[in-house]
């Protein structure tokens, strides 16, 4: 019992010096942020609160070490992304926004249903933001060093977000990774890419829906979006021996017409539409699993984010808003 004991008060006292090392490290780095934020231009009067909130927050870590390994099919990935409720919802948001997805639409050329879909894919249509100040949370991310470089921009960017004004210091959370508001836009996307359409003056992706609206559509915009297009479409491969081509992925971009003699149908087995449009086969599943043909537009959704679940998950959204169920 005296030797279970002893080891017990080791390991203790090793994990307790461990993290007084990691938390004295953590505020040498900070400091450090702080010095070159100074050298920046940045005022003491604005910095010392703002710093005053950064602390390391360990949850961080272990959701960005521990990213979920196991491999879901797309079927189970859509039934959580979208399901009937979330389409509910989506359909009753876009006719309540109607007049102002229809301004938002008219310009930046994007339809205001993909504007819907990216809104409740992000933060399942504001609900869900994230509760972690940015601050802590990119300061972390930078001091744990596997992608410092990145990180640190985003901190700075972040830093530049709350001298403008555009958020609160007690108001400035988000994700665990530093995602922010209703978009769930990064900082450098937020400086890029957010605009003030409801003319406060101020770039609320947090409570304004007008700026919320007006910053998904002028990302998509600048990235290329084709207001006139669609995403793409499921497709039927009649001719199995296709499906390797889904290794080829979005490199094998071919127009529809060569996609049609190649034997790739609609879902439903009708002819592709007669159009000059190139597309490329996305299987995201391999052979066994579901195929698209995939336009202009859903590379650009792949801008915003590189998982083609995800780009699958709006577009398959954006479907059934344009349904109506």
């Amino acid at each position: 019992m005296v030797r279970f004991i002893s080891i017990a008060l080791f390991v203790l006292t090793a994990v307790t010096v461990h993290a007084n090392e990691q938390q004295q490290a953590f505020d040498a780095y900070v400091q450090g942020l702080k010095s070159e934020a100074l050298s920046q231009g940045y005022s003491e009067t604005f910095l010392e609160p703002a710093f005053a909130t950064i602390k390391m927050r360990e949850r961080v870590i272990t959701r960005d070490r521990n990213q979920p390994e196991r491999k879901i099919t797309l079927t189970e990935y859509l039934q959580t992304r979208v399901p009937d409720w979330k389409v509910k919802q989506a359909v009753e948001l876009l006719n309540k926004h109607f007049e102002l997805l229809e301004a938002v639409e008219r310009q930046f050329g994007v339809q205001k249903r993909f504007i819907v879909a990216l809104w409740g894919n992000e933060s399942n249509f504001g609900r869900i933001q994230g509760k972690v100040p940015v601050l802590s949370a990119l300061a972390t991310l930078a001091f744990e060093g596997r992608r410092e470089a990145l990180f640190r921009k985003q901190f700075f960017d972040a830093l530049a977000i709350l001298k403008a004004g555009h958020v609160e210091l007690d108001s400035f959370t988000g994700s665990w990774a530093g995602a922010m508001g209703q978009s769930q836009f990064l900082p450098s996307s937020f400086l890029t890419y957010a605009v003030d359409f409801d003319g406060d003056g101020k770039t609320d992706i947090w409570r304004s829906t007008a700026d919320v609206f007006a910053s998904i559509a002028n990302y998509l915009a600048s990235e290329g979006w084709n207001g006139t297009q669609t995403w793409g479409r499921q497709v039927s491969l009649l001719d199995p021996e296709l499906s390797r081509l889904a290794s080829l992925n979005r490199q094998a971009a071919k127009d529809l017409s060569d996609w049609q003699t190649l034997g790739i149908r609609r879902f439903d087995g009708r002819d592709l539409p007669q159009v000059t449009m190139t597309a490329n086969l996305v299987m995201p599943d391999g052979a066994q699993g579901r195929a698209y043909l995939v336009y202009n537009n859903f590379q650009t959704l792949m801008k915003w984010n590189r998982s083609s679940y995800f780009g699958i998950s709006v577009a398959y959204l954006s479907e059934r808003i344009k349904k109506g169920s």
